[in-house]
């Protein structure tokens, strides 16, 4: 899952209430640290940027009316929450655009949920002549990763979301309720943050779950191990360490029940080649056909988010240029810290596509 947004708001609300208030300066300083599709016959295609990376976006960015204004921009957006209630057997739409933030925070309300409203962007997107070939690459931060791989056609949408929907709960059943945690690392490298974790093991499990960026890592295990971690990070060095509110213990051993669960799942569904090739989580690097994708996925679960990375190999292989698409802007933020001059845009609402079409 990922906790893009999460770890960014938790983060954010940490600062302010430490400084009780948000300055000018504070801000500012915040603001730096910051600065299944098929191809339907009819699209116009506009010409290829091979600069260009797709990416979706992973739990943590959702937010009540997120894809409202798309749906009602655009008959095919619409199409895509429809089709998504059809295949849960559930109105995950109505839950989304009216329903109460703690429901649709559940991991597997929230997982569905943000594929939806990514590829109700891409099918917006698609309506304007732009289909997901402008993309030499196709990315996603956990979740993401599923909504990745539907933009890219290997999923149809209808499997995307009832693989997502086994993946939250698999995920939530795995480990029982405050026996696991999660914390943010900040200010040390990964390598520092991965030692740190499995020294801080001690028979329990504390790995490195998720290296989002050069300044940002994540680690996930056992209350107690995640716990020692966190003051051992701070004698190492780290900025902050901040326990993050979560529901279990993410991207770590723990989850290999959930592993399991997605093994069976996966090997029931049909996929096609990618039409676009897909930067693993796993492995931060290409992808260019389908056989090894179940595996990856599985890996996913119990293995670590490889964001900085992924994002470096994207662009030491050409990629200037990252479309966001989908809810908030949480990937962007990790982007601009990694590579300074990269181009970002999002794509979450209607403005938002017309502004891509215009550009």
């Amino acid at each position: 899952m990922l906790l893009t947004g999460l770890v960014e708001m938790f983060i954010w609300e940490c600062v302010k209430r430490a400084n009780g208030s948000l300055g000018t300066g504070v801000v500012r300083s915040c603001e730096k640290g910051r600065a299944s599709l098929k191809l339907e016959t009819n699209i116009k295609v506009k010409a290829q940027n091979m600069s260009t990376a797709f990416v979706f976006p992973g739990q943590g960015a959702q937010t009540i009316g997120m894809g409202y204004d798309l749906a009602q921009a655009y008959p095919a957006a619409r199409a895509v929450f429809d089709e998504v209630d059809d295949a849960l057997g559930q109105k995950l739409s109505a839950l989304i655009w009216e329903g109460d933030i703690e429901t649709l925070t559940l991991t597997e309300n929230a997982q569905p949920a943000l594929m939806a409203t990514s590829m109700a962007a891409m099918r917006a997107l698609e309506a304007e002549g732009i289909d997901v070939t402008r993309a030499s690459f196709v990315a996603g931060h956990s979740l993401g990763e599923y909504s990745a791989l539907c933009a890219a056609g290997v999923f149809t949408l209808a499997d995307t979301a009832r693989l997502l929907q086994i993946r939250g709960r698999a995920m939530q059943k795995a480990v029982p309720a405050g026996e696991g945690a999660m914390a943010a690392i900040l200010g040390l490298s990964a390598d520092d943050v991965a030692k740190l974790a499995a020294d801080a093991a001690q028979g329990d499990v504390c790995q490195l779950a998720n290296e989002n960026d050069p300044t940002q890592n994540v680690i996930s295990g056992s209350k107690a191990a995640v716990e020692r971690a966190i003051e051992m990070a701070k004698g190492a060095g780290a900025k902050r360490a901040l326990p993050l509110p979560v529901s279990a213990p993410f991207h770590c051993a723990l989850m290999q029940p959930a592993a399991d669960e997605m093994a069976k799942a996966l090997a029931e569904i049909a996929m096609s080649e990618p039409v676009v090739p897909l930067v693993a989580n796993v492995l931060a690097e290409s992808v260019n056909n389908a056989a090894p994708i179940a595996g990856l996925l599985v890996d996913q679960v119990t293995g670590r988010v490889r964001w900085r990375s992924s994002v470096e190999w994207m662009a030491a292989n050409g990629v200037t240029e990252y479309w966001e698409i989908g809810a908030g802007k949480a990937l962007s933020g990790m982007i601009r810290r990694i590579q300074k001059d990269a181009v970002l845009r999002n794509v979450g609402a209607a403005a938002d596509v017309k502004a891509a079409v215009e550009s």
